[in-house]
This record gives C-alpha cells, structure tokens and sequence, in this order.
C-alpha cells in the first residue's frame, strides 16, 4: 500500500500494560496496570467460583481479567472526558437511544482517576 508523497507518516504510541492474576481457591484477583508515558492507570477486579462448582482456573483467569479489562476502558473514559473538560470544551448533551428505557438522559460527568506519574 502506497500513501501519498505529501502525507505525514501516522504519530504511533506505545502504551504498557501489564495484567497480573493471583489465585486463591475459590478467588481470583486481576490487577491490571496501564502505562501510558504520561499517565498510570490502575484497575483491580475478582471472580469467585461456587464451591460446588468444579475447579477450573482459567475460568476464574478469564472472568477477573474481563472484569479488570472492562473497569480499565471505563477509567480511560472517564479520563478523556476529565481531560475535554478541563481543556475548555463545552459539553454536548447525546442523541436519545431509541428503543433504551431512559434514553432521553444526557451523559453525566465523573471524576476520573488517573494517577499522575512519579
């Protein structure tokens, strides 16, 4: 694939992140830890296996993570609004959901927590 000779070659990053799991019978830990340069972001979740369920590890590895992957994309979100926010960007309400109970709500606003990095 050729790009044309007066386009500007695409600004890559490079984000760290570690995901750790720990396990103690009948929990499992994810921590998951994002470096991104200029900020540190940290996010822990569980999961608990029913102890008449057998025991099966990566099914409690597969759930925490989940869960640690899923609260981390909600802690980004809540940065980037943090951060149009405080660049003085007005707000914008959102298009109603069709078909949603409550569709008529504009987005609300809350903090983020981003760690600054040390």
């Amino acid at each position: 694939m050729t790009r044309p000779v007066d386009s500007r070659p695409a600004s890559v990053k490079e984000w760290r992140l570690n995901l750790y799991l720990s396990e103690h019978d009948p929990e499992t830990t994810a921590r998951i830890v994002l470096d991104t340069g200029d900020n540190v972001l940290e996010t822990c979740a569980e999961a608990r296996r029913n102890p008449y369920d057998t025991a099966v590890p990566e099914i409690g590895d597969e759930l925490a993570a989940g869960r640690a992957l899923v609260a981390l994309g909600r802690e980004l979100l809540r940065a980037a609004a943090g951060d149009i926010q405080a660049s003085g960007a007005r707000r914008r309400a959102r298009p109603p959901r069709s078909g949603r109970p409550g569709s008529d709500r504009t987005a609300t606003k809350e903090p983020h927590g981003v760690l600054p990095r040390s």
